[in-house]
């Protein structure tokens, strides 16, 4: 017989791993299904900011900045390993927009919602050490917070676990047929095994696919078109000290973000261009790579170029079509659509959203929801946390706890661990190391992301859960590839 869930939500971005974890800690049987890796597409290829969009205001998008705002402190409070405060820089150049503008704009970014752990804005006047050009004198700087993306939906993932849901990757939804009260769902894994599952409820959070998904699976018109708006980013040896992130304007009204990243690099991004195509092909552009150096130059004494890069990467917003001019212009808003009986079988499906206002979605997804079921819970989310942040010092001095329990530990990793798993990290420091691959990865931890956050292949371990693709040489990659192949024949053999 095939299992019957209460709510089966489609799509392991951040916005379905969210509902997920909503709907089952309100009581819900929830299932979730990825067809892939968790993250692998739009959520792990963001700027990985927590922000309101200081530049939707120019929109007039204030609805959604107010939101997201106001989910920064929220976030904050949720992830205190993966995600930080940070504060961003902005060089003031008269001739892209006047000081009063951007006073304006920073007075509502500083007011429109509370604050408690974000500081407010100020002007500033640039030093020679900010490593700005000598023409560049003045700026403004406020609060943003910064989180791995990737991390935020695994950790959400394991949240709907530890509620009782049932997530699986890997497994593609190829066929949804509504019935008068519940849902038939035929599913297929990556071996090719299809089996059914029936549901009251569908969710279809396919993120880029939301529209395939309506086509494919349900075969029904999609209520909305989507854009596909393709985001790159690049990233290269740190180009300033400073802790702080810069955001430079540029000649077509469009900014770009200068992050400081993973200790020893700098994450520039990012670009606005349609994308045509199967949103797994989205690649970072010879001419991207050129716009985003032409940029940075334009504000730096350190000069980069193409040879520079160390690592690229493209995601593809599926945004909302509001029919506007230009990608910078489409809507990041989202909208829910909901359709079904009051007796039927419902069908929720996400359109749009972005990263910072994804528990805000996942709680309005549930409330949309709860006239089919009597038994869901309140709003819970926003008090709670995610696994791992279950501390209450800082990640330095977490970082530190684990150096002076674990001698083998130097700072670097140390400081790489606790921003990354906070206080689950014990559940693997104490095992046995095993082999080393290098820049501090043992075969104990690869162990704990397979076994607990659904990781596979070496993609997986490398740029999704831990960003080390950028430390393990080429030979150390190959030996954690060889590694992961013998590991999963033993499983094979096994079972």
């Amino acid at each position: 017989m095939s299992e019957h869930y209460d709510l089966v939500v489609v799509g392991g971005g951040i916005n379905g791993v969210g509902i997920a974890a909503d709907a089952a800690g309100r009581g819900l049987k929830v299932a979730l299904f990825e067809a892939q890796d968790l993250a692998s597409a739009t959520s792990s290829n963001s700027s990985k900011l927590i922000h309101g969009g200081l530049r939707y205001l120019e929109h007039y998008e204030f609805r959604l900045v107010k939101e997201a705002l106001a989910e920064r402190e929220v976030l904050l409070g949720m992830a205190p390993h993966i995600a930080r405060p940070m504060r961003f820089r902005l060089p003031h150049r008269p001739h892209l927009r006047p000081a009063w503008m951007i006073r304006a704009g920073l007075f509502l970014y500083d007011n429109l919602a509370k604050r408690d752990k974000l500081k407010g804005s100020c002007g500033l006047r640039f030093l020679p050490q900010d490593g700005l050009k000598s023409g560049i004198n003045k700026g403004f700087e406020y609060s943003d917070a910064w989180v791995d993306d990737a991390r935020l939906v695994v950790l959400n993932a394991m949240m709907a676990r530890d509620q009782g849901a049932d997530v699986q990757t890997r497994t593609r939804c190829i066929k949804a047929v509504r019935g008068s009260k519940h849902w038939t769902l035929t599913l297929e894994r990556e071996g090719g095994e299809q089996f059914t599952v029936t549901c009251r409820g569908l969710v279809n959070a396919a993120g880029p696919w939301v529209k395939t998904f309506y086509d494919e699976s349900l075969h029904e018109k999609s209520p909305r078109g989507i854009r596909l708006i393709k985001g790159s980013h690049i990233i290269v040896p740190r180009i300033h000290e400073r802790e702080e992130a810069y955001i430079l304007q540029n000649e077509d009204n469009r900014i770009v973000f200068v992050i400081p990243y993973q200790q020893d690099y700098s994450l520039i991004g990012t670009t606005d261009v349609e994308h045509h195509g199967s949103p797994r092909e989205a690649r970072i552009s010879d001419a991207e790579i050129s716009y985003l150096c032409k940029v940075v130059n334009a504000h730096f004494t350190r000069q980069i170029a193409p040879k520079d890069v160390i690592w690229t990467y493209a995601g593809v917003r599926p945004l909302c079509d509001d029919e506007s001019d230009s990608p910078q212009a489409v809507t990041r808003d989202y909208t829910l659509e909901l359709s079904g009986e009051s007796d039927g079988a419902p069908l929720l499906s996400v359109f749009g959203g972005k990263l910072t206002t994804y528990r805000k979605l996942a709680q309005a997804a549930c409330n949309k929801l709860k006239p089919w079921f009597s038994q869901m819970g309140e709003d819970w989310t926003a008090s709670s946390r995610l696994p791992g942040g279950e501390f209450d010092c800082s990640t330095t001095e977490l970082a530190r706890a684990y150096m002076l329990e674990f001698d083998w530990l130097d700072e670097r990793n140390a400081r790489r661990i606790a921003e990354a798993y906070g206080s689950h990290a014990r559940l693997w420091l104490h095992e046995e190391r095993g082999q080393h691959f290098g820049a501090g990865l043992y075969e104990s931890e690869v162990r704990y992301l397979m076994s607990r956050e659904w990781a596979h292949s070496m993609e997986d371990i490398l740029w999704r859960r831990s960003k080390l693709g950028l430390r393990l040489s080429d030979t150390e990659q190959l030996q954690l590839h060889v590694w992961l192949e013998q590991h999963q024949h033993a499983l094979l053999k096994a079972s």
